[in-house]
């Protein structure tokens, strides 16, 4: 206390956070990458390991053999889906009730904001296809979900075949404590919501859908399947559900231990998983995986029908069966035998899934970063936010003390009198015409996609493109807006006053975002702070300029989209990322107002506001 209330101890404290802040900030920056960059070395990694005492044996005994069956299904459903050009609802009815199962179908529809160019939809209708098998030996208390995404673009029929050859073989078996739903979804992921939304009677994204016939017990866990080949070589496994929800650890766990126990080999992020005595290139095999799963997660998409059972507390992932040219094949019989083990194992819990984690990072199958290793890198970054801000604080309450006073004595140069006052109105009008861009860059798109389609030679989804890329260019003019209410009387302290509170706002919704959703927090922090902490109006402003754009929000997108085909191993030219990065704005939107995404609002109402705001600081002279 004492060190605060004396003037002269509270000058030198306030030299000394001037004299270091530079380096400090810089340490703690450089710090944050590397950390995160460490994680994907054994140090900060951790084995994986089965924390459900009730799943934590494999000691079932597979017994499905029904790989012909399941052929014969597919085949069956290629024919009758071709012959119809739809899902065929009648064979799919009437063959699951042939294999002993509740029958019961589902109609929804659908009118998404704008056309969806990408699949060539706007009025969706479709039917759904569910039967229930009953456990016998308990109430329908709990049940267990495995579902099939058909699309009208996808060629899953061997998924179908084998989630019927299942059903059958699951009939005959007398050990079922839970219900077992098996789902058939029309137009993937929007059948999917439709289904969910009418199972636990809600309605969040505006679907119209018929209530369901029949119901089962509370959905304890699901795994969705894709296959489209009779063999596969490979078993690729997806996690990352609706912004950013990751099913249980134990979930992914189960499914690679029944790999092993098969000799399936299993993937992630499409990548080989390394051994566990990790050959050479084990190291950077691991940090591709570690950033691919960064942006994936980053971009709150939901990479398969599992995405949205996470919404309702229901653990679950996606099985890709992948087709390529490495030499060991497996057949239906195995994957299989694969899925049999898992659903034995599930329905061996007594309750939900909750003891293993459900914040982590996957550097591969066999290894994961728990919340507590991961978390410093963002706080490290943050951080840098931190530092400029109490500097900023001290130069606004400490007026003796300047950039060019900090070496010197407490008794160098008098104190400025602290008659100064930073005007409100300098603050208000940037904050409120900030925000006002920011709530026209997330409605007037879609609102507006009629009259832009009227007016100019372009189909309504470019239009709303088109109308998004304008306001957010049009922002750009904010600090000629507020230039009508700037303050004269002390212009230095008016811009420093700004930009604390746009470090203070910045640093707020990163915290907020790392915490429910660490890698789009850790990727937006990676690229804004450096623009937010060197903004001011002196210096090289075209340099800051520059620096100010490559970090603004839609430019990490762009950069996120190309570093994301360059891990892929696919890169792209300039014209096909910027064709990409069209689609993903669309995409984006899309998902927003279908299925309840929240990168679009966060990045429109709340980040590139606050990116404006610097940009105002930038220009404040």
């Amino acid at each position: 206390m004492g060190l605060l209330s004396d003037p002269v101890r509270r000058r030198a404290l306030a030299r000394l956070v001037l004299r270091l802040n530079a380096p400090l900030c810089v340490l703690s920056y450089v710090a944050g990458i590397a950390w995160f960059l460490a994680l994907a070395f054994p140090p900060l990694t951790q084995r994986t390991y089965m924390s459900e005492n009730a799943m934590g044996s494999t000691m079932v005994e597979e017994q499905f053999a029904g790989g012909e069956r399941a052929r014969s299904f597919a085949r069956d459903f290629a024919a009758h889906r071709r012959k119809s050009g739809a899902l065929p609802v009648a064979w799919l009815e009437r063959t699951m009730r042939s294999v002993g199962l509740e029958v019961y179908t589902q109609r929804f529809s659908r009118k998404l904001p704008f056309p969806d160019e990408t699949h060539e939809r706007y009025m969706v209708s479709g039917i759904n296809v569910y039967g229930i098998l009953r456990a016998p030996r308990a109430a329908s208390t709990e049940s267990l979900v495995l579902t099939v995404p058909c699309g009208p673009e996808s060629t899953n029929n061997q998924a179908v075949g084998l989630m019927l050859a299942l059903a059958a073989h699951f009939r005959g078996q007398i050990y079922w404590a839970k219900d077992i739903i098996f789902l058939v979804t029309e137009h993937d992921l929007l059948g999917s919501e439709a289904w969910l939304e009418a199972y636990h009677d809600v309605n969040v994204t505006g679907m119209q859908s018929s209530p369901l016939q029949g119901r089962a017990g509370a959905i304890q866990a699901a795994v969705a399947l894709e296959l489209s080949s009779d063999v596969v070589t490979s078993l690729d496994v997806a996690v990352e559900g609706l912004n950013g929800q990751l099913p249980n650890l134990d979930l992914l766990n189960l499914f690679q231990t029944f790999c092993q126990k098969g000799g399936l080999l299993c993937t992630l992020q499409g990548k080989l998983q390394p051994q566990d005595r990790t050959p050479a290139g084990g190291p950077l095999r691991a940090a591709q995986t570690l950033l691919l799963m960064l942006l994936r997660q980053a971009s709150g998409r939901p990479h398969g029908a599992h995405g949205l059972f996470l919404r309702y507390r229901a653990e679950a992932l996606t099985l890709r069966g992948v087709n390529s040219f490495r030499q060991y094949k497996y057949d239906l019989v195995a994957v299989g035998k694969a899925l049999e083990g898992m659903f034995r194992k599930l329905n061996h819990l007594l309750e939900r899934l909750h003891q293993s984690f459900f914040f982590y990072l996957l550097p591969a199958l066999s290894r994961f970063v728990s919340i507590g290793l991961y978390m410093p890198a963002a706080g490290f970054l943050l951080l840098v936010l931190g530092l400029k801000a109490l500097e900023l604080w001290m130069r606004l309450h400490e007026a003796g003390v300047g950039p060019e006073e900090a070496g010197g004595t407490s008794g160098s140069s008098p104190a400025r009198p602290a008659t100064q006052r930073v005007g409100l109105a300098s603050l208000v009008a940037p904050l409120l015409i900030s925000q006002a861009v920011g709530l026209a860059l997330y409605v007037l798109p879609v609102l507006g996609q009629h009259v832009a389609a009227e007016h100019f030679p372009v189909a309504e989804a470019e239009a709303v493109v088109l109308t998004l890329l304008a306001v957010y260019a049009a922002g750009l003019a904010l600090p000629h807006s507020t230039r009508w209410v700037l303050s004269t009387e002390a212009p230095d302290r008016s811009w420093m006053a700004l930009k604390l509170v746009a470090l203070i706002y910045l640093a707020l919704q990163l915290a907020c975002i790392t915490l429910t959703n660490f890698s789009l927090g850790f990727l937006l922090a990676a690229t804004m702070v450096p623009g937010a902490a060197l903004t001011k109006p002196s210096g090289p402003r075209p340099l800051c300029a520059a620096l100010l754009v490559l970090t603004s929000p839609a430019a990490t997108l762009l950069g996120g989209l190309f570093l994301w085909q360059q891990l892929q191993e696919a890169p792209l030219s300039l014209a096909e990322g910027w064709r990409l990065f069209l689609a993903a704005l669309a995409q984006g939107m899309l998902e927003h107002h279908t299925y309840g995404a929240l990168l679009f609002p966060l990045l429109a109402l709340g980040l590139y506001p606050c990116w404006l705001l610097f940009w105002n600081v930038l220009f404040w002279k």
